[in-house]
């Protein structure tokens, strides 16, 4: 029996683990390493859709898609269509990509993870090579496990997503209750029911700091953080929005990431609000020991700072900090981004 009947003749949990191979996950690279802007972001979903009509944003710099009608259309497998979005993406806009193709988008992005730029990984739908692939991977490399869940799962001996997948499904839901423990056990396994869904991407707006070396040291991250937060508040207030929540993204050593979100009371372009957001994302992610590559923040769901309403305060202090911000703009405005900016993101001292 040669390989396409051996696939086709797979029971139908099989397909359900992992399906077949053609959803992308596509991690997009700037040129010389550089952030993606949003306008070139926009331009590469664009590519994307010329390609298959089902793409999901994942900013601030990578997409789902699922090319299961584009290989029909463009009559070549998902590898090809993956070469071919790479060679459109270089040409139009210097970005490279990395792709991880597998059947559904939580091994896709696994296969993707931590690839350079250029590089295109196709996971087999076969279930012994969804096995052995996950077997000896970390446990913080399944989607949704964070550094603390990853330290509990630890302290059981289920360090690896190949202990997990052996652990009975009660002992799991014992660890981390019902519904977490049940999603981890199913992710252990291949499975990801999660599916590609073509949507308009929220307005956002993004940046991201790259540590020169693993970071270990909480105070330098939050300094990144600071700097990370008066940029976006700058940037939005400068053009007349606010956002109405903030999302924290942080890359970790092996390649892997966690991803945590919080909503504002009301929406807010104010740095000590976008500031405080982003230390207590971070602070609740325990990551005493943890080795960090890069944070990123994103202000999701912006809109017209003049048509939000704003909670008017007698407190002093934060009437000051607005006078202060205004002047802050002002003068970089005149002077440019960099003539005013807080002395603990440089390091003078340290961040509350």
């Amino acid at each position: 029996m040669n390989a396409r009947a051996r696939l086709t003749a797979l029971p139908d949990r099989s397909v359900g683990r992992s399906g077949a191979p053609t959803v992308l996950y596509v991690h997009f690279h700037g040129p010389a390493g550089e952030h993606l802007g949003e306008e070139t972001y926009d331009g590469l979903l664009a590519l994307l859709a010329e390609v298959s009509p089902v793409v999901q944003a994942v900013p601030p710099d990578a997409a789902l898609v699922e090319v299961r009608g584009a290989t029909r259309y463009f009559g070549q497998e998902p590898a090809g269509l993956a070469a071919l979005v790479r060679v459109r993406a270089l040409a139009r806009y210097g970005a490279d990509c990395t792709v991880g193709i597998a059947g559904n988008p939580m091994l896709a992005r696994m296969a993707a993870q931590d690839g350079p730029p250029g590089a295109v990984r196709t996971l087999p739908a076969d279930p012994a090579a969804v096995t052995a692939f996950l077997a000896g991977k970390p446990a913080a490399a399944l989607y949704g496990v964070g550094p603390a869940t990853a330290r509990t799962l630890s302290t059981y001996g289920l360090g690896t997503v190949g202990r997990i997948a052996a652990a009975p499904l009660p002992a799991l839901q014992r660890i981390l209750g019902p519904a977490a423990g049940r999603r981890l056990h199913e992710r252990a396994h291949g499975i990801d029911p999660t599916p590609v869904t073509p949507e308009a991407r929220a307005r956002s707006a993004a940046a991201e700091h790259r540590f020169e070396r693993d970071e270990l040291d909480a105070d330098r991250r939050r300094r990144a953080l600071l700097a990370l937060a008066d940029g976006l508040g700058g940037r939005l207030r400068e053009s007349g929005q606010v956002a109405r929540g903030l999302t924290l993204t942080v890359r970790y050593a092996d390649g892997s990431s966690t991803t945590r979100s919080r909503t504002f009371a009301e929406p807010t372009a104010h740095t000590p609000a976008l500031t405080a957001a982003a230390y207590a994302l971070h602070d609740a992610l325990g990551l005493q020991r943890a080795r960090v590559r890069a944070v990123a923040l994103r202000a999701e769901g912006l809109g017209d700072a003049g048509s939000a309403a704003h909670q008017l305060s007698f407190d002093p202090a934060d009437e000051k900090a607005r006078r202060i911000e205004a002047a802050v703009d002002r003068a970089r405005a005149r002077f440019g981004p960099g003539a005013v900016g807080p002395a603990a993101a440089l390091g003078k001292w340290r961040a509350a």
